[in-house]
């Protein structure tokens, strides 16, 4: 695979505009453990090799088991591996990130109302699409992961 355009350089303004998303979501009050597993989660979804690096990297120096990360993909099958708050989190996360298919139903606003505030969950579904434009960026653009680099 072969990196297109480096899209931060070829529009610096752009790119701040969504790293002003980014360091708000650093300052939300979500945990940034919790922001990364949405991040890693909707990268999953949407296929970007970068990001899932980056993020699974970032999970682990968080300190974040190998045992629970590989798990984030299944996590509705791993028991008590991730918390309420995680489970509701990447719940809210797929059906967001999924919505051409879900239309997010009443049933999954109301489970994730249930467990975040309306702040929370505004800030949630930030993540969620930031991390979604970010995807699209790196997907179209052939982000090069860490790992493929070192290759």
């Amino acid at each position: 695979m072969n990196k297109r355009i480096d899209y931060a350089k070829a529009s610096p303004e752009g790119f701040k505009a969504f790293g002003g998303v980014y360091v708000y979501l650093q300052k939300s009050g979500l945990s940034k453990q919790l922001v990364d597993l949405v991040y890693l989660r909707v990268s999953q979804i949407n296929g970007c090799a970068y990001c899932i690096d980056m993020h699974s990297r970032d999970l682990l120096k968080s300190g974040v088991a190998a045992d629970k990360l590989v798990l984030v993909p299944v996590w509705r099958d791993a028991g008590e591996v991730f918390s309420e708050r995680e489970r509701s989190a990447l719940a809210w996360t797929e059906t967001v990130t999924r919505v051409a298919e879900t239309g997010v139903p009443d049933a999954d606003y109301e489970a994730a109302a249930g467990e975040f505030s309306d702040k929370e969950l505004a800030d949630l579904t930030y993540a969620i699409g930031l991390m979604s434009a970010f995807n699209r960026l790196g997907i179209s653009f052939r982000s090069i992961p860490a790992a493929a680099s070192k290759a």
